[in-house]
């Protein structure tokens, strides 16, 4: 038996790819500013400006330093109240990257993080540099031997777009000369509320999702809430996470009931369906592995639990119900199968 987990092919308008810079007035003096993606391709996640009548608070900095420098100027022309916290959601580049060129500009400025995106910050954005480094090193060598590193022959169209990659890659790293991250200034473990001057703020950590240290930023006058990769619309980031954790962390981030969802990326929601078709799609599928994991025996390696499992659960229509058929959302929406039965997998295995 098949098992298609949600009724009917959903389309969005929105994509998983973001060319071009864009500005969405959410509330009055609330803004999500959308980035394009780096030249390397990685996505850049949202920011958005919270302003009160005293203090601005800023979700998630962004990744590439001169677009942060562009978010400033912008936050200036709406107000000349300072930036007093920055939040960042989670430990991830393209959410935090831009923090120094915040706390440059705003001397006051307070980073604000769960305790575990500090830790994760310090141990992974130390090394960015070295790692982009060797990333170039290796394009590099690429392109002169016209091999791959194993030795394989590069076709003249695979040649074309490791040129291409590596451009990509040396303009990132103009952007950060002598990067050294800016870590959080203070940290919180469940909630920290804040008031910016006649708007109140509130920071939750509503369980592990996405990350270990994910939190949420809830306007409670305006039900707004500011999830990071909790949401990200319209296809799901599952390559990293905890997958039963995340689905009942969904779960109380649907009780607060939000008038209005700003996702780690994508376009605002103003319903609760998109974070209830993601539940129900990390609930089914943690179920299915679960079931196989304990059916066929503790200690099965995972391909064996991912035979069984793409048996019961047809992830052609889970995707399309994603993706909408849209080509610039297939990679992501692909990635689905790959990278949540292996989760759930390892959630089982480290039990």
């Amino acid at each position: 038996m098949v098992l298609c987990l949600f009724g009917g092919t959903q389309a969005f308008p929105d994509t998983v790819l973001t060319k071009q810079r864009s500005i969405t007035p959410v509330a009055e003096g609330v803004y999500l500013i959308r980035h394009p993606d780096a030249p390397n391709g990685i996505p850049n996640g949202n920011t958005t400006v919270v302003i009160g009548a005293r203090d601005v608070l800023v979700v998630d900095s962004g990744y590439l330093a001169s677009q942060a420098r562009q978010d400033i100027e912008q936050i200036r022309r709406w107000t000349d109240k300072p930036v007093r916290y920055l939040v960042n959601t989670h430990w991830h580049n393209d959410h935090t990257m831009g923090n120094g060129t915040y706390s440059e500009v705003f001397p006051g400025l307070q980073v604000i993080a769960q305790q575990e995106t500090r830790v994760m910050m310090a141990g992974y954005l130390k090394d960015w540099f070295a790692r982009h480094q060797k990333e170039i090193a290796r394009l590099k060598g690429e392109i002169s031997t016209s091999k791959t590193e194993d030795g394989k022959p590069l076709t003249p169209t695979q040649l074309e777009e490791t040129r291409h990659d590596l451009s990509g890659e040396e303009e990132v790293v103009r952007e950060f000369p002598n990067f050294v991250p800016k870590l959080p200034d203070l940290v919180l473990d469940k909630e920290l509320s804040l008031d910016l001057g006649s708007r109140p703020v509130e920071i939750k950590f509503l369980g592990r999702g996405n990350t270990a240290g994910d939190v949420v930023v809830f306007l409670p006058k305006e039900r707004i809430l500011i999830t990071g990769d909790l949401v990200v619309h319209p296809v799901p980031y599952l390559c990293s996470g905890y997958p039963s954790e995340w689905a009942e962390t969904l779960g109380r981030l649907i009780d607060l009931n939000p008038a209005a969802i700003i996702p780690g990326h994508g376009e605002p929601l103003h319903d609760l369906a998109y974070p209830r078709q993601v539940q129900d799609l990390l609930r089914s599928v943690v179920s299915e592995v679960r079931h196989t994991f304990y059916v066929l025996g503790n200690g099965k390696p995972l391909e064996d639990i991912r035979k069984v499992v793409e048996q019961k659960i047809n992830f052609e229509s889970v995707r399309r119900e994603f993706d909408g058929g849209d080509p610039d959302n297939f990679d992501q929406s692909s990635a689905i199968q790959q990278c949540l039965v292996r989760n759930a997998y390892y959630e089982e295995v480290l039990r």
